[in-house]
């Protein structure tokens, strides 16, 4: 097992529940790395298997799509040449061939068949920014057809301190509106899963697993407003983090500690939306007992 962990958000200052945004270098909007044939092997297979769980457009979110397309292959071309490598309308990446130019399927789904992140549209409508095309092979305990082209204050109507009429619902819709397309944005989120599974629509629940089954799932977030439709394009990067490799990690007493930190610093509201009012306690536990070992590898 591998004890390279790329992103740490629940060992740094920010805390779960927050907006957190922070600028974010146009150069460094997609990551690559050595997990790219795997990410992509297992969005080929879900548009065979599962595409209507996986995909939804609106008609009128083509043009954003397109765009989305142009915009990400600019940027492949330019800050990832070795891993993506274009032949006119052939783009070879992970050992397979992508046509940029099938219009058998949407933009979107040629877009996200490039690159490990998951792409969703985020439109403006009269209700608001609302999600209008999506390529979300990797949902975290979510389902698409219940947020597709729904409104940002529905789509996180359960989560805590950010339902409708909240200070940060507002705060949402004012960043979208004042993105600026030459100025992109970044943030992080975590939550705790069972199991590594890329695709996980279901609960992350799962009051029965012992503590050393805990996953760290982090999402790297980033938001891009594209020039010519203004619509944003909003890419989520899962990485799965079991908690067994800070045993392993040569920061693993931090890691442990702030996992363990953050843990205990969440509300009952924010608990029962983790999925963790039961497990915590034994979380914790374990992760201050792995903090207070002497021997790490």
């Amino acid at each position: 097992m591998s004890t390279h962990l790329t992103h740490t958000p629940y060992a740094g200052p920010s805390r779960p529940f927050t907006i957190g945004l922070s600028a974010l270098d146009p150069a460094r909007w997609i990551e690559p790395d050595e997990d790219l044939p795997r990410y992509l092997g297992e969005k080929r297979d879900l548009i065979t298997t599962l595409r209507d769980a996986v995909f939804r457009a609106t008609d009128d979110s083509l043009p954003a799509q397109r765009e989305c397309l142009s915009a990400l292959l600019t940027h492949l071309g330019t800050c990832h040449p070795q891993t993506h490598r274009r032949d006119g309308n052939r783009m070879q990446v992970a050992g397979h061939i992508i046509d940029l130019a099938d219009e058998t399927l949407l933009p979107l789904l040629r877009a996200g068949l490039l690159i490990q992140d998951d792409l969703v549209i985020m439109m403006k409508r009269d209700a608001g920014w609302s999600i209008a095309a999506a390529h979300l092979s990797f949902p975290s305990s979510w389902s698409l057809a219940e947020k597709f082209d729904r409104p940002m204050e529905a789509v996180h109507e359960h989560v805590p301190g950010f339902e409708d009429g909240t200070r940060n619902a507002a705060m949402i819709n004012r960043i979208f509106d004042n993105l600026l397309p030459d100025q992109p944005a970044e943030r992080f989120n975590w939550s705790i899963n069972w199991k590594e599974k890329l695709f996980h629509p279901e609960t992350g629940r799962n009051d029965a697993a012992e503590p050393d089954e805990a996953v760290v799932r982090v999402e790297r977030q980033t938001l891009t407003k594209l020039p010519e439709t203004g619509a944003i394009v909003f890419t989520i990067r899962i990485y799965l983090d079991p908690v067994t490799v800070f045993g392993k990690h040569p920061d693993g007493r931090r890691l442990a500690t702030s996992l363990a930190d953050q843990l205990e610093g969440l509300t009952e509201p924010q608990l029962r939306y983790k999925g963790l009012e039961r497990q915590r306690s034994r979380l914790v536990a374990r992760l201050r007992q792995d903090a207070a070992a002497e021997n790490r590898i």
